[in-house]
Order: structure tokens, then C-alpha cells, then sequence
């Protein structure tokens, strides 16, 4: 038997930009942020470029450090990764997220004073300047260099793919949004590298790149900084106005916790499509019903399905080689979820929801439908309010109690660790702005994080079957719940919040990586007499090619983003944790102590990941030894290798040691 199924898309009038208020909120927006960049490079012209470019002439008051700090801290992960969890897994994650608030205390207040002291001591441009002048060695600044650069390429994947996915939401029913779509798709589709990139995608992906890359390019640090303040100031007002909305038209935070405690989770399952008309693209997302033995099953799509091509991708072919199948004319194998909850069945066939099933493609079959796995309760009501919280393979649920207390490391131990956080920490101007940032910034992300974990679980309740690309579940929120209350405009500021958070995070790491390479391996190793105007020349044309090289990695990225965002984190601080806090606080560390400890944290923690991959097939799954996150594992490897090569090396000169940690007294002559 054969069944009707459903484009997922909305018949929606497209708009002109003019017509699209949202959009043009936005688009205020985006003036901003370039106005202030202008600003800035007005700043370029009179001070000395490395530290007014790189460091902002370590001039930093309370509101700049704490909201630049926070803003770099809150990524995209924050209002893509985040969200799409929290949608996905439940309440649970407010454990996830719980060490967050004491963060900025570990961060700042650990590390701030003392490593302002020391960047102060050499005129420390970056965290390499920092370790290479501590121990001497050349040879550790250029590791650490290649690590930085390392981990924070592979983030900008995934904050790049944020920034395309939230703007592909604000513009998607904007006629000249789908002019430029149909011509990238005629521009890229006889080119290989292009295949199975959705035309959409990839047009917001250059777009977004080439804006984030100008405005850092032009503006440096300080456009950084200033545009991460209003970043902070649009993100946290985003939220504060999603809360009270959302709140409102699910009936209140008890109507609505009652509903998700009798929600069941979605299976994830395999169906057969056959082609019914000429349309040969089923887009991804389409909505599927079939009624098999005369009961109704919806499903959405997880993928692309193009009837007309004849070459299968990689993931489809293994897909077909997994069920075993022969590919026929006119079929394809797709993964779905499917709607199994009556209470989201219910909505979706609603007449007020919006979706329309339409005669593209029929169901040949169901070929296979499983319950994401939750102890004790698989394919039950509860998975959403209670932990571990529902997972798609993982029998123990998303987090059980050890992981639990591994992802507190993660985020209040580990985030120390970051040098993007640490850079705004050698750049602030007295000890009063270091204090009063500590505060401002716990409150800010109290302000953030507990009002994200309700919004998102309400958000099960206005936007069923998000499963099948829950990253963007955050802007298309944003619309929903401004389209709701008859507030359009409003949907170009609560957009505007993840973007900013993306942004905020992409400007930081772009510039970090362009001062890695200037700095630490151009000026420090291959030409130390270069010009101002030389290295100001390599800091541009170092951006744009990070950043160019950036875009097309990000073209094909992972499903979720928050993966990206754990295995960076907690890689970095892997890496960098426990040598710069030996560095700045340990006397008696040697060079070969501290970049022992820093090789040993990146190979334990790769190790665990790689090992993850051949077992699993899937990288983002790491071997959690002892049930416990890799980054516990790998911090607790990198300080013990640094304390035995220490004590088994000899001691570092006293002239180095009373460089960094002999303060003269006012009676000493």
C-alpha cells in the first residue's frame, strides 16, 4: 500500500525586504555593528597597531571586560547548540548547565590578576607571547600557536554553520532571498565540491562570512570589544523578551511543564520514498503521513531527497548497504523521525498549524522505527522531566549523574582553560574593573542560561518535529513566537540575539588566530625587525584567509553543533589549563614540565575521541573511562605530567623566577 505524503513547507507569500519589518530591524542591526567598526579603525590610525589591533591597548573598563568576556563565553553554542539540546533532551539540562554561573568566579577570578601581571611584565601580546617569554623556549610558542589555531579553526566550522542557519530563518519568505537561492543553485551545480549543499545554506553562509570577516578585518580588537558589548546587551535582552512570550502562549510554566511530563519522544526511523510527481527535490524537513493498516504515522524528513540524481552520496550509500538494500528507479532510503506523541499529532494536523501535506512522493515503505533510548522508560511519557533525559542510542540517557559531574568541570573548571578568555583577561585596566566584572558577569549569565532552559522545553509545545534540525529551533522560535503576539518587527531583535552570540565568538577566535600566526610565528620566529605596516598587512590577509577557508569548511558540518562546541572547549583547556596555571603561579615548573603537560592533556584527549570513533563510528562519541567526560580525564593528565617532568628536570634559573615572581619592596634600593 502506498501513501500520500507532505512538503514541510508553509505555502507563505515571499516578501520583499521592505515587507519583511524583521528584516529590516535586523538590518539596523548589522549598521551598528559596522558603524562601530568604523569607529575603531579610526582608533588603528593613532595608536601602536599589535596592541591596539590585538589587545586594544590593554584598556578595558567594567562594562567593556565583563560584557566582552561574557559575550566571547556565550557562542553560537549557546543560542544554537544550547537550545537544540534543551528542545532534544529536557529539563535535565539545567544540571548540564548548572556550573555555568560560578564560571566567571574560576575564570577571572583564578586566573585574571595574576596573568594581567605577567602579560604586563613582557608586553605579552597573546597566551603564546605569555608561555614562550615565562619558560624561554621558542619551541613552546609555536606549539601552543599550532593547538590555538587548531581547536579554534574547528569551532569557526561550527559557529559559522550558526550563523547561516539563523539568518536562512529570518529571510526565508524574502523574495530576493529565493532569487539569490535559485542562482547559487544554478552557479554551483555542476560543481563537485557542491554537491548535496543546500542552495540556501550556502548562500547564508557567504554572507554571514563575508560580513563577520569585514567588519574584523577593518575594526580589530576594539571593534571586537565594543560590538561584543552590544552583542551582550542584544543577547540578554533577546532572552528576557522570548521568556514572557513564550510563557504566555504555552499557558503558563505549570500548564506547560504538565504537557512535556506527558510527552513521549520521537523515534528515529528509516522509510522508502517513491517519486509521485515531477518534482524531483523533496527538501529536507518535509512532513510524511502514512496510514499503514488503517493508523495514521507522521514522519519529517532528516535529509535532502533528490529523485533525479543518479550518484548517491557517502551517507546514502551506507545507508542502503546498512539495510541492505539494492537502490530502485524512482526510490530513496531517507531517515526521518517520527511523531509518535498524540499530543504532538494532535498540533501538527491542527488546520491553525500552518503545515500542508501535499502529493510529492509516496511511502513504499517503513523500514525501520526506533524509540531513543531512556533507562527504564524507552518509548514512555517522563523522558523530558526527569534525567538522564532521552538519547537517540545511548541506553544510560543523555547525562547520566558522572556525566553530570564532568560537564561541572567542563564549564566552571575547564573554561578557565580557554585562551580566547584569556586574552580579555590580559587586557583590562585595574584590579576595581576585574572585581565588578566578576559580578556583572555571573549575573548576566544567570540572566541567560535558566531562562534559555525554560524557553526550550516550553518550545517542545509551539514547534513539534524540530528534531529533524534542532540547531535552528532558536530562530525559528524567535518567529514563531513574534508572528503569535502580532509583533513581526520583534523577530529581527530576537534573531539578532543568537546572531550577536555567534558574531561575538567568531570576530574573538578570527582575531586570535590572525595574532597566533602574525605574532607568534611570522614576527616572533621569521622576521623580527617586520614593519607596522607589514604586519598590519599579514593581520588582514590572514583574517580573510582563515576566515574564506573557514566558510568552505563549514558547507558540510556535523548535525549538531553543540559536539563541535564540547570537543573545542574542553580540548583547549586540555591543552592550556594546567601550563599556564603552572606557569603563573608555580615557581619552580620548568619548560619541560609545562609543555609536557600540555602535549599530554592534547594527546589524552584526542586519544579518548579517536577511540570514541573506531568503536562508535562517530567521533562526537567519545570513551568515557570511568563514565566520566574526556576533559576530567585529560585536565587530571596534563597536571600530572607536568608535575613529574618538573621534579624530574632541573630547577629553572633564579633570574627567570624572580622575573615573574619577585615583587621589589618600596625600601629596596
Amino acid at each position: 500500500m502506498t501513501e500520500t505524503v507532505a512538503d514541510c513547507m508553509t505555502t507563505v507569500p515571499m516578501l520583499a525586504i521592505t515587507d519583511s519589518p524583521a528584516l529590516i530591524t535586523f538590518l539596523i542591526y548589522m549598521l551598528a555593528v559596522f558603524g562601530l567598526a568604523a569607529i575603531s579603525s579610526r582608533l588603528l590610525q593613532t595608536r601602536s597597531f599589535l596592541s591596539e589591533y590585538f589587545l586594544g591597548s590593554r584598556s578595558l573598563g567594567v562594562w567593556a571586560l565583563a560584557l566582552t568576556f561574557a559575550a566571547t563565553s556565550a557562542s553560537g553554542g549557546s543560542f544554537t547548540g544550547f537550545p537544540s539540546l534543551i528542545y532534544t533532551h529536557g529539563w535535565v539540562l539545567a544540571l548540564w548547565i548548572s556550573s555555568y554561573m560560578i564560571f566567571p568566579l574560576c575564570t577571572m577570578g583564578f586566573l585574571g590578576k595574576r596573568l594581567n601581571q605577567v602579560a604586563r611584565k613582557t608586553d605579552a601580546i597573546t597566551v603564546p607571547d605569555i608561555l614562550r617569554d615565562r619558560f624561554g623556549s621558542p619551541f613552546f610558542g609555536l606549539l601552543s600557536t599550532t593547538l590555538i589555531v587548531f581547536f579554534m579553526c574547528v569551532n569557526l566550522v561550527g559557529q559559522f554553520k550558526a550563523g547561516s542557519v539563523i539568518l536562512k530563518t529570518l529571510v526565508k519568505d524574502v523574495d530576493m532571498y529565493h532569487a539569490g537561492v535559485q542562482a547559487t543553485a544554478e552557479l554551483t551545480r555542476s560543481v563537485s565540491l557542491f554537491q548535496g549543499v543546500d542552495a540556501g545554506y550556502l548562500l547564508c553562509l557567504v554572507v554571514f562570512g563575508i560580513s563577520v570577516i569585514a567588519y574584523t578585518t577593518w575594526g580589530g580588537f576594539h571593534a571586537v570589544v565594543w560590538t561584543d558589548v552590544m552583542q551582550g546587551i542584544v543577547m540578554v535582552a533577546g532572552v528576557v523578551i522570548m521568556l514572557p512570550l513564550v510563557l504566555s502562549q504555552v499557558g503558563g510554566l505549570e500548564n506547560a511543564t504538565r504537557q512535556i511530563a506527558g510527552m513521549v519522544p520521537p523515534n528515529y526511523a528509516v522509510i522508502e520514498l517513491e517519486r509521485a510527481t515531477d518534482a524531483a527535490v523533496v527538501p529536507k524537513g518535509t512532513w510524511l503521513q502514512s496510514s499503514e493498516d488503517g493508523e495514521l504515522r507522521i514522519f519529517r524528513t532528516r535529509s535532502i531527497v533528490d529523485f533525479a540524481k543518479e550518484e548517491l552520496t557517502d551517507a546514502e550509500q551506507e545507508l542502503y548497504k546498512e539495510f541492505n538494500r539494492q537502490r530502485d528507479p524512482g526510490t530513496h532510503l531517507v531517515r526521518v523521525i517520527e511523531i509518535v506523541d498524540s499530543g504532538d499529532r494532535d498540533r501538527i494536523l491542527d488546520e491553525g498549524s500552518g503545515i500542508q501535506f501535499a502529493s510529492s512522493a509516496t511511502v513504499r515503505e517503513i523500514v525501520d522505527s526506533q524509540p531513543p533510548a531512556f533507562p527504564g522508560h524507552s518509548g514512555q511519557p517522563g523522558a523530558f522531566v526527569t534525567a538522564p533525559g532521552p538519547h537517540v542510542s545511548n541506553a544510560l540517557g543523555f547525562l547520566p549523574l558522572s556525566l553530570a559531574f564532568s560537564f561541572f568541570f567542563q564549564w566552571a573548571i575547564s573554561g578557565t582553560g580557554q585562551p580566547q578568555l584569556m586574552v580579555r583577561l590580559m587586557a583590562f585596566n585595574s584590579t576595581k574593573t576585574l572585581r565588578m566584572s566578576i559580578i556583572t558577569v555571573a549575573i548576566y549569565f544567570s540572566l541567560i542560561y535558566f531562562p534559555l532552559v525554560i524557553i526550550f522545553c516550553c518550545a517542545r509545545i509551539l514547534l513539534p518535529g524540530m528534531e529533524y534540525e534542532s540547531d535552528s529551533v532558536m530562530p525559528q522560535l524567535a518567529v514563531t513566537l513574534t508572528s503569535n503576539a502580532g509583533a513581526p518587527w520583534l523577530a529581527g531583535l530576537l534573531v539578532a540575539a543568537p546572531f550577536a552570540a555567534v558574531m561575538s565568538t567568531v570576530d574573538s577566535f578570527l582575531l586570535m588566530i590572525s595574532s597566533s600566526v602574525v605574532r607568534d610565528i611570522y614576527q616572533r620566529n621569521i622576521n623580527p625587525n617586520a614593519s607596522e605596516q607589514s604586519i598590519k598587512r599579514m593581520s588582514y590577509c590572514c583574517t580573510l584567509v582563515v576566515g574564506a577557508g573557514v566558510v568552505l569548511a563549514a558547507m558540510n558540518p556535523p548535525q549538531y553543533l553543540q559536539n563541535i562546541i564540547v570537543y573545542c572547549g574542553s580540548g583547549l583547556a586540555a591543552c592550556f589549563l594546567a601550563p599556564v596555571v603552572l606557569a603563573i603561579y608555580w615557581p619552580r615548573v620548568t619548560g619541560a614540565g609545562a609543555i609536557a603537560s600540555m602535549l599530554a592533556g592534547f594527546l589524552s584527549h584526542l586519544s579518548l575521541y579517536v577511540a570514541g570513533w573506531f568503536e562508535h563510528n562517530d567521533f562526537s562519541v567519545p570513551i568515557q573511562l570511568l563514565n566520566l567526560d574526556p576533559v576530567v580525564i585529560s585536565i587530571a593528565t596534563s597536571f600530572l605530567a607536568g608535575f613529574a617532568v618538573t621534579l624530574l628536570t632541573p630547577k629553572p634559573s633564579q633570574a627567570l623566577v624572580l622575573k615573574y615572581f619577585y615583587q621589589r619592596r618600596a625600601t629596596d634600593v
